[in-house]
């Protein structure tokens, strides 16, 4: 029989449906540690519900949302196939934007598109989104996954997530707190977080560094460091905001940390950041000695070992880092907000 001759039907274009409610069953089980009390189960499955009378105990509730996905990590994941970790990137991006103005992230739905549904695949990765979420303390109560072959390659991805989190109205943090002589403290990130790796493919290709080879500096393979999941901030920033003297927090992400930090700083002050309170870890210097990649060029795409800050009142600096010690968040004073136009300054 020829191809023209095959029956039409949806299989044959590529899409395999029964792959599909597959992949729903395997991923049950990864669902059911990402889950809040006030999730409530639709037995259709066509919607995610969440009990908003939660929201009584606020006085102003304000509810904020966020969108993000994991950028071009993807490919990485699936040159090196490893899947467990990219979901943890995804909700990291998600929540963690949220957390920046005091938001409480309450539940999140994802989006996955590939070539060819494998279902175990699709399973790990949602098991990742489903760890991520347990960690933020955010519910994942629903998500898509949609098989696009003649658009993707069969063993092609992409993944996205949007978020919905709450803030009390009078609570919310920002840039009108924000006032000369407070701190500014950095949070360690865990690497290179997920930013940035369409740079770190070019270095990959003019410099012959291979993805599975080990690096002296990493004490590790290459492509084990560079898949390391993003640190996930949301529940260490909201027990700062609860400890109180927090005015701004800043998620370092892409355009690096003067150009994150700088969205939350309001016009009358600058941010003085000090290079010596830190070094940067060693994957950073890999890829900008390999890549011959000028200083402003990796301060402009990287977070370089910063991946939240918090602008804190002088008198809460020491108490704040004490309680990010205890959370198990490498922190410290990265410098101090002067008057000024609203610029940072890293020297």
């Amino acid at each position: 029989m020829t191809a023209a001759q095959r029956p039409v039907s949806y299989e044959a274009a590529g899409v395999d449906i029964a792959a599909g409610e597959r992949a729903v069953e395997l991923m049950k089980a990864s669902l059911a540690k990402a889950r809040r009390p006030e999730v409530v189960e639709d037995a259709s499955g066509f919607a995610g519900l969440f009990d908003a009378s939660a929201l009584l105990r606020y006085r102003r509730p304000l509810l904020a949302t966020s969108t993000d996905g994991v950028g071009t990590k993807v490919d990485l994941a699936r040159r090196l196939g490893v899947y467990d970790t990219i979901g943890r990137d995804l909700v990291a991006m998600v929540v963690d934007d949220l957390a920046v103005c005091g938001a409480e992230p309450l539940f999140m739905t994802d989006y996955i598109a590939c070539g060819k549904v494998v279902p175990e695949r699709i399973a790990t990765i949602v098991s990742g989104i489903a760890e991520g979420c347990a960690l933020a303390g955010c519910a994942l109560v629903g998500g898509e996954t949609a098989e696009h072959p003649g658009l993707l390659e069969p063993d092609e991805f992409d993944l996205a997530g949007a978020a919905t989190g709450v803030v009390e109205a009078d609570e919310m943090l920002g840039p009108d707190r924000v006032r000369p002589g407070d701190a500014v403290l950095a949070m360690a990130s865990s690497g290179i977080h997920s930013n940035g790796y369409s740079l770190v493919r070019h270095v990959l290709r003019i410099s012959g560094l291979e993805l599975d080879g080990e690096v002296a500096e990493l004490g590790r393979p290459l492509g084990e460091e560079l898949l390391t999941p993003t640190r996930i901030y949301a529940r260490d920033c909201l027990a700062l905001a609860r400890a109180g003297g927090v005015r701004a927090f800043a998620h370092i992400t892409g355009g690096g940390l003067a150009a994150n930090l700088a969205r939350s700083l309001p016009g009358g002050v600058d941010a003085h950041l000090r290079r010596s309170s830190w070094t940067p870890p060693p994957i950073f210097t890999v890829l900008q000695e390999h890549g011959k990649i000028p200083q402003p060029e990796m301060d402009k795409t990287f977070n370089l070992g910063v991946g939240m800050v918090a602008v804190v009142a002088p008198d809460a600096a020491d108490a704040a880092l004490r309680l990010l010690q205890e959370r198990g968040v490498p922190a410290w004073v990265l410098g101090e907000i002067t008057t000024g136009t609203g610029a940072v300054h890293l020297v």
